[in-house]
């Protein structure tokens, strides 16, 4: 018996090649690679069409200081506008200094995500305020490994975000990780995950490369190819992210 998946397609001729019936929906998606490679530049083409198609979305970018830098970067690989879609987006930022999560506005949700029932509430919380028509729901975050250098919730936040991807099959989940450190405990995301993707970086001049490593129930490509993404767009990302790094990891090692 074939199984027909319902599927995105991101209109990038560099993507559309690699997954000529699209990404299925209501899966999991993890990608994987070295910290700083842009590895989330890959998801954001997703995101694009997400919303083009009537879906919402919900953003937990870890890495990032302020939603702002999401929005711009967005808008810079893919030209779409997330301010022209605020009825269909939420936010989720990351707060290690509060001890449990809420809304800080309509479109803005503060949460300490190292917590595994504030991970679970704070996803639930903004599923529920989202409009129910339309695609549905598509996770966006990045960085997840960072949330497991808490030395208290380390182990736990890693099961619920293995039991997240593997187990919720009425969202669609693409998460960016690093595996940088922690290289054991993102093989067990990988493992749980229904598609996978690898990407790394070169330098001089700054490039992003993927492969997709597997995909659930639909053809693909397994060919690595560069990734058609400016280097100054790159390096832009990268210092952001390891400004935060610096930042949130010692914060999160005191939880």
């Amino acid at each position: 018996m074939v199984i027909k998946m319902d599927t995105i397609k991101t209109g990038k001729e560099w993507l559309d090649k690699l997954m000529p019936e699209g990404l299925p929906v209501n899966t999991s998606t993890i990608i994987s690679g070295p910290g700083g490679s842009g590895k989330p530049l890959i998801g954001e083409s997703f995101v694009a069409s997400w919303l083009k198609e009537g879906g919402n979305v919900i953003f937990m970018s870890l890495q990032y200081p302020k939603t702002d830098f999401l929005v711009e970067s967005i808008q810079n690989v893919t030209g779409i506008n997330l301010n022209d879609y605020l009825d269909k987006i939420i936010f989720i930022e990351l707060a290690v200094e509060n001890d449990y999560w809420s809304f800080e506005n309509g479109s803005k949700i503060k949460a300490n995500l190292v917590k595994p029932n504030v991970w679970e509430e704070a996803l639930n919380a903004a599923k529920e305020k989202l409009p129910k028509e339309g695609k549905g729901n598509l996770v966006f975050g990045s960085a997840l490994n960072l949330l497991l250098f808490s030395p208290t919730y380390g182990d736990a936040i890693l099961n619920k975000i293995i039991e997240t991807i593997a187990e919720d099959k009425s969202t669609t989940y693409i998460f960016s990780v690093s595996t940088t450190a922690k290289a054991e405990e993102i093989k067990e995301i990988e493992n749980a995950a229904d598609n996978l993707f690898y990407a790394h970086s070169e330098k001089e001049p700054f490039r992003l490369f993927m492969k997709i490593e597997r995909m659930k129930n639909v053809k693909f490509d397994n060919t690595e190819i560069q990734v058609p993404i400016p280097s100054d767009m790159l390096t832009n990302l990268k210092e952001t992210a390891d400004h935060s790094r610096k930042v949130v990891i010692p914060a999160i090692s005191k939880i």
